[in-house]
């Protein structure tokens, strides 16, 4: 049997859970895993990735449809996306990348009160059996270090 590593997964076990909604909590805080924050989007970084580099893309408005998004924030999101599929590109050099967004909870959304878009960064053969047989995913950098990485980066969008 092998053991697979995971120790920013205890902070969340015996955490508090946050009952208020992630992106505006993320809006508020400083410290957190956000890379940015602009004048109607942010991005932040998945804090329970499918893979290192899986960020989260939201308008800062609370809103929960794309209907009640006004054409400037749609023209900013999608902006914002495009910047950070560039700089994940730049600084992690993946082979492609999976962005998609999860409208209600049917459809996987996870918080399906504050719309968001998720960029999963992939790689040739970065799929592996462990997710299906074994229900583990293996993320092979630190949250942290990652954050590190691309937030020098973010810093310089806007």
């Amino acid at each position: 049997m092998q053991t697979v590593w995971a120790p920013w997964r205890m902070e969340y076990i015996l955490s508090e859970k946050e009952e208020e909604c992630i992106f505006c909590l993320a809006l508020s805080e400083q410290g957190n895993l956000t890379l940015y924050k602009g004048s109607l989007s942010m991005v932040m970084m998945n804090k329970y990735p499918y893979i290192n580099g899986h960020l989260l893309i939201a308008p800062k408005r609370h809103i929960s449809s794309l209907d009640e998004m006004t054409m400037e924030e749609m023209a900013d999101l999608l902006k914002t996306i495009k910047d950070s599929i560039g700089i994940l590109r730049k600084v992690m050099k993946p082979d492609g990348f999976n962005v998609g967004l999860n409208l209600g909870v049917v459809a996987g959304a996870g918080v399906e009160e504050h719309l968001h878009f998720h960029i999963v960064p992939r790689w040739h053969g970065d799929t592996n059996a462990m997710t299906v047989f074994a229900e583990v995913r293996v993320i092979p950098e630190h949250l942290e270090a990652t954050y590190s990485n691309l937030k020098p980066y973010f810093e310089g969008l806007g």
